[in-house]
């Protein structure tokens, strides 16, 4: 049995992407995920299942896009992955909530943070399939565009990190 911790992209930011967590965590049950538990309303699910990453993401992916009525792009990793992941943190003595970590799909091309012009006081490394931010002035006053080669993605901060791997350590 693997712990999965599922980011959604796009939900609850607004508009017509609003899905409530309990209705989240009832699709997930649905699909028979076991020990399902929800963090904040922004997205965020952990449980367990038997499936490989593959099957649990596009399992997930269809179940969403048919309750949502357009696709849903979910950004699974695993309790050693968000482990590895906080461990990474080129930024622990930052205030946490200034500090992002970007989930991305796949591994970064080749001279993609050559592609980054950082406006501000921002500070970018890259991580295996992840992007380190620290936004020493906060993340809604900073104008840092990520390139588009950068693929799909979505965006937590340390904490929310955190207590996913809280949650999926159980």
């Amino acid at each position: 049995m693997t712990v999965y911790a599922a980011l959604l992209r796009a939900v609850n930011v607004g508009g017509n992407s609003v899905l409530p967590m309990k209705e989240l965590a009832a699709l997930c049950s649905g699909l028979g995920f076991g020990n399902v538990r929800t963090y904040i309303q922004s997205g965020n699910v952990v449980f367990d299942s038997t499936l490989g990453k593959d099957a649990v993401g596009q399992e997930l992916a269809q179940a969403l896009a048919k309750k949502m009525g357009k696709p849903v792009d979910v950004l699974l990793r695993t309790t050693a992955e968000l482990h590895a992941i906080l461990k990474a943190n080129p930024f622990p003595d930052a205030e946490p909530s200034k500090v992002a970590v970007v989930f991305c799909s796949s591994s970064l091309p080749k001279g993609w943070l050559e592609l980054l012009l950082i406006p501000g006081a921002e500070q970018v490394r890259p991580g295996k399939k992840e992007i380190y931010i620290h936004y020493p002035e906060g993340m809604g006053r900073s104008k840092l565009k990520l390139p588009a080669s950068t693929g799909i993605a979505t965006v937590r901060n340390i904490n929310t990190v955190s207590k996913l791997l809280a949650l999926a350590a159980g």
